[in-house]
């Protein structure tokens, strides 16, 4: 490959990290508090690409120009594909073959004493588990995720969590019992009203633990903003 080439393929890659730095796009590869880092490696590569370019430019004019196969010109495709096409977050398919990550919290934070509580599926997961559902007896509950289905057609409602990136993301799973709608669609999201169960389960991936809400009623919500869930290991 010439320096032509590589300088185009690392300005097209440092255009990919500032365009999916300044959109939502990022978020579909690591997790929120890494955006700085994102934009600047995307800053570092275009600056090393038109050095690159510059140097390049200045040592043709001073000697005879050699020609390399045009042909290396074609690692600059699977960039462009970075750029257009936005790859899906993680879903259900790798949520059902993934054990359960959930984790006891130093601390949870007190509940409103009264009224609904809206609590991130980590959050009701662990209180269910490691406290035994302490302050959520009698509570009416919302919390929202993506619906899973297993072998059998149990369904549950799912986050994805991260470490730092996608390649780390591990599934939270609550499943569902009560007044479950009759059709669920797999990767549809949906907001969960319901209330404290004792019911537990053990995920058959790692055998760990899996609560479950007593569902009342259930609705249809977008994909949120950022799909996955970062609250489970704080």
């Amino acid at each position: 490959m010439n320096r032509q080439a590589q300088a185009a393929i690392l300005f097209l890659l440092g255009a990919a990290l500032l365009h999916a730095g300044l959109t939502d796009l990022y978020l579909r590869y690591v997790k929120a508090g890494l955006r700085p880092l994102v934009l600047a490696a995307g800053v570092v590569l275009i600056a090393t690409a038109l050095a690159t370019a510059w140097y390049e430019w200045r040592a043709k004019k001073e000697e005879h120009a050699h020609h390399e196969p045009r042909v290396s010109w074609l690692l600059v495709l699977p960039l462009f594909a970075l750029i257009l096409v936005a790859p899906p977050a993680l879903g259900s398919y790798s949520a059902m073959r993934t054990g359960t990550a959930l984790q006891q919290s130093y601390g949870y934070a007190q509940l409103p004493a009264d009224g609904p509580l809206r609590l991130s599926l980590a959050d009701y997961a662990g209180r269910a588990v490691y406290e035994h559902g302490r302050d959520l007896a009698d509570r009416q509950i919302r919390i929202s995720g993506f619906v899973a289905l297993d072998r059998s057609g149990a369904p549950y409602l799912v986050r994805m969590a991260l470490n730092c990136c996608a390649a780390d993301a591990q599934p939270v799973k609550v499943g569902l019992t009560g007044t479950i709608p009759p059709v669920l669609q797999p990767d549809s999201w949906l907001e969960i009203t319901g209330t404290y169960t004792t019911k537990q389960t053990k995920d058959p991936v790692n055998k760990g633990p899996i609560p479950f809400i007593e569902v009342t009623s259930a609705k249809p919500v977008p994909t949120p903003h950022d799909p996955y869930d970062e609250t489970w290991n704080n």
